[in-house]
C-alpha cells in the first residue's frame, strides 16, 4: 500500500489496518522460527506499512502537511 492510498482512508480505517497488521506481525514473528515463512522479506514489509499507517496518524494527530483530521 502506497502513503497516497494510507492518506485517502479514515482515521478509523487506518486503526483497525494498523491493528490488523500489528496482530499479522506478532503472528509472523512465532511463525518464522517454528515453521518458516515462504517469504522472510514479509516481516519487513509489514512493519514498515505499519510504520506508515502511524506515521500518518500521528500527522493528523499534530495537524502537519496541511492534512485535516478525518
Amino acid at each position: 500500500m502506497k502513503i497516497q492510498e494510507i492518506r485517502g482512508k479514515t482515521d478509523f480505517e487506518l486503526a483497525n489496518e494498523a491493528k490488523k497488521l500489528g496482530r499479522e506481525l506478532f503472528d509472523m514473528r512465532f511463525r518464522a522460527p517454528t515453521q518458516g515463512l515462504q517469504n522472510s522479506a514479509q516481516v519487513t514489509q509489514t512493519r514498515r506499512l505499519l510504520a506508515r499507517i502511524h506515521t500518518v496518524l500521528q500527522e493528523r494527530k499534530l495537524g502537519l502537511r496541511g492534512q485535516s483530521k478525518r
